[in-house]
């Protein structure tokens, strides 16, 4: 049976429905965290019965959108409103409540499993808003806990990011949301490089970064444990790239993940820990390496192991002799209830057989078993260390997931840099990137040498190449003339996906990130990169130019185009959203007189807020849309229409009837199911060629139409009030 069919099977028939034989009981896993004493005193029922319960549903608001605080708005008086004191099963529906330690109220709790808010006919609204604005990047329904590493990082709009194990993708999304705090600046100093080694779940976090329409992300796939490094040009010479940021989420046994991960139940032992001990030691030494010096990592699993937490940052520790220092972060996130990192812990293998010093280890368990798993011995070196900074959070204590966070800090070169300067100069620089040399090599040296180098591998699919257009490629002159583009529009920063016949898309990159491309195209597989910004539209040669603008970029473009703006009312954009091609005289009169100048072809829909009208939108809405001989339409993707109509105080909501519904029930499922596949952040399931499919939709949802049948689909498409349309929120 395959995942999706598993996974219908078991929304349909109940929580765990469907998994007959998967009760929530495990004696090893009840036996092993007693052992351990990780949960104080007095407390491991409560612990044990939380793990039982479904995870409540979790959401968060972009936060460097400036249209959350409507989202927000809309939220609290509308959709919360409606939901709190309804009972569903026998169960009262609370109030979602604000989650008390992420900032400006921008993550929210409810007491609502996933599977009651998709089924129940009493919150098919939330539902349906929740679905939509997720498409189009305005929410994301993530688990509290996996918020909690990029709050961490401390981002900065100059920072050099990069995310090791990023798929699905919801933690990337964040860190692109705190690259652009400041939406006035379409082109933030710093960058997001997020890469995952499973090609197929690239393109999931392809679909997710996607939607927050940024220049400043690029998705790669690579084996994080030898992640090549990379080189960017700086004033004329070549230096080595070193993130000022690294995301390091490793693979893990997701024992944390038990509440919405049923099977972990089943397949729990103690093994799994053992065996991915190794690889999250080698990503995250790989990680530190690639570190800035003064830089942060934070480390992060969804498991309560310390053989695959403390254990692993114990031995980076050590490994680092003083060039890392775990960061003090007890401060940090205000109202988080967490554990303090534990400073000894014993192995237990699946047998049951008990270990508390690698001296105990029998030879014959020495591949299973390594000494970096055991807490070291020397109890001053142990204090020096500070595990207690790590964090680890219970589910019992605020209705979570399991899940364990430890902030790193680089203060100096890792010592094998030091001590081999010209083999690790060669292993910095060489493309096939490294990894960790295993105990025994270091044992035989007596200290902690250079990783070897190791081949890269390349998976998958090929893409296609990315192509920069020079200052003064032909396609830049009907364009620069057309929309009147700005002195400063970096040209050198424009990108296509083909090296011959016509370009059929542009698309845009910040410099920086144009830097590392232009440096490294040998040394790294990337599956994607840059916001598109035009399309090339044939009908629009006659009019004047061969390429419309994209919603996808209209943000990072507007700021340089100077012409082809009608400035807008909240009226006006009710009527652009919700008639499929009306006359310019629908518009009011100021935004009809200034579309009668401007001849036919695409156009910027710009709407400036009022702030002594505070019942209007109180942020700027641009929207892409075409001039035509005697009306004017909008481009923008239907689940974005959804999305504005609702901050305009449009009811956008449709009960599910009729032979059109049907047909776009299935669309909605398929959306919904992705959506649910990127909540489920830790569980490492590949999507499957719907979810492939989805970029492409949302790109055909935003295509001039050229014939009248293609027309009238691309109505049905976008337009909220078409007969088929509704039920694809």
């Amino acid at each position: 049976m395959g995942k999706r069919s598993r996974q219908r099977q078991k929304n349909q028939t109940g929580w765990g429905a469907g998994y007959a034989d998967i009760v929530k009981e495990n004696k090893l896993f009840e036996h092993y965290y007693k052992e351990q004493g990780l949960v104080p005193d007095g407390e491991f029922e409560q612990f044990m019965e939380a793990l039982r319960e479904p995870l409540p549903a979790t959401i968060r608001i972009t936060g460097y959108k400036s249209h959350a605080k409507e989202i927000l708005h809309c939220l609290k008086e509308k959709y919360f409103k409606d939901i709190q004191e309804l009972e569903i099963d026998g169960q009262k529906i609370e109030a979602p409540q604000a989650l008390s330690w992420y900032p400006d109220e921008q993550a929210w709790h409810t007491n609502m499993s996933r599977k009651i808010i998709r089924k129940s006919p009493l919150l098919e609204k939330f539902h349906q808003f929740l679905v939509s604005e997720t498409e189009s990047g305005n929410i994301s329904r993530q688990e509290a806990v996996s918020m909690i590493p990029p709050l961490l990082l401390k981002i900065e709009p100059h920072h050099k990011i990069l995310d090791m194990c990023a798929a699905p993708g919801s933690k990337t999304a964040q860190l692109i949301e705190m690259l652009h705090s400041d939406m006035d600046v379409p082109f933030p100093e710093g960058f997001v490089i997020a890469n995952d080694v499973d090609n197929k779940r690239c393109y999931l976090l392809v679909h997710q970064a996607k939607r927050l329409n940024s220049p400043c992300i690029m998705v790669v796939n690579h084996d994080a444990s030898c992640i090549p490094t990379l080189q960017i040009d700086s004033d004329g010479k070549k230096d080595i790239l070193f993130y000022d940021r690294i995301l390091c989420d490793v693979p893990c046994s997701g024992d944390g993940t038990m509440r919405k991960n049923i099977d972990v139940w089943k397949k729990w032992t103690t093994s799994n820990s053992l065996h991915l001990h190794g690889l999250q030691l080698r990503i995250a030494v790989r990680g530190v390496e690639q570190l800035a010096v003064g830089g942060r990592m934070v480390y992060s699993t969804c498991s309560l192991n310390p053989i695959e937490d403390e254990a692993v940052i114990a031995a980076l520790l050590e490994k680092s002799e003083g060039a890392l220092e775990l960061a003090d972060c007890s401060a940090d996130l205000p109202g988080l209830k967490w554990m303090p990192g534990v400073t000894s812990w014993k192995l237990m293998t699946k047998e049951g057989q008990w270990f508390s010093d690698w001296s105990e280890v029998p030879s014959s368990r020495h591949t299973q078993i390594r000494p970096t798993m055991f807490p070291p011995k020397d109890p001053e070196k142990l204090a020096s260390m500070h595990l207690e900074r790590c964090m680890r959070i219970l589910p019992h204590h605020q209705n979570t997931g399991g899940f364990f966070v430890a902030v790193l800090e680089k203060k100096s070169l890792m010592p094998w840099n030091k001590r081999y300067p010209k083999v690790g100069k060669q292993a910095e620089e060489a493309p096939k990137g490294a990894s960790l040399t295993q105990e025994a090599t270091a044992k035989q040296d007596g200290v902690c040498g250079p990783p070897p180098l190791k081949k890269m591998r390349l998976f998958g699919y090929k893409e296609d190449p990315f192509v920069f257009l020079t200052e003064d490629d032909p396609v830049f002159t009907t364009i620069q003339s057309f929309y009147d583009l700005s002195p400063g529009f970096p040209k050198l920063n424009v990108l296509t996906r083909t090296h011959e016949g016509k370009k059929r898309h542009l698309y845009m990159v910040s410099k920086e990130l144009r830097n590392v491309l232009l440096n490294n195209s040998e040394r790294m597989k990337v599956i994607n990169t840059g916001v598109k910004v035009w399309s090339r539209n044939s009908d629009g040669e006659e009019f004047g130019c061969a390429f419309r603008l994209a919603q996808e970029g209209i943000y990072t473009l507007q700021p340089y185009i100077r012409s082809r703006i009608i400035r807008v009312s909240v009226e006006d954009i009710k009527v652009l959203l919700t008639q499929e091609n009306p006359f310019l005289s629908k518009l009011e009169d100021d935004a009809h007189a200034q579309a009668k100048k401007l001849g036919m072809g695409s156009i910027v829909l710009k709407y400036i807020p009022n702030p002594n009208n505070p019942a209007e939108p109180q942020c700027p809405i641009q929207l892409c849309g075409w001039r035509g001989k005697t009306s004017i339409r909008a481009f923008v993707p239907r689940n974005e229409r959804f999305h504005y109509l609702r901050m305009l105080g449009v009811e956008v909501f449709r009960d599910k009837q009729g032979l059109g519904q049907k047909r776009r029930d299935g669309d909605k499922e398929g959306k919904e199911e992705v959506a649910d596949e990127v909540e489920k952040e830790e569980e490492g399931a590949a999507e499957n060629e719907e979810d492939l499919d989805l970029e492409n939709a949302n790109e055909n949802g935003s295509s001039e139409p050229k014939t009248d049948s293609e027309q009238n689909s691309y109505e049905e498409l976008n337009n909220p009030y078409s007969r088929s349309s509704h039920s694809g929120v």
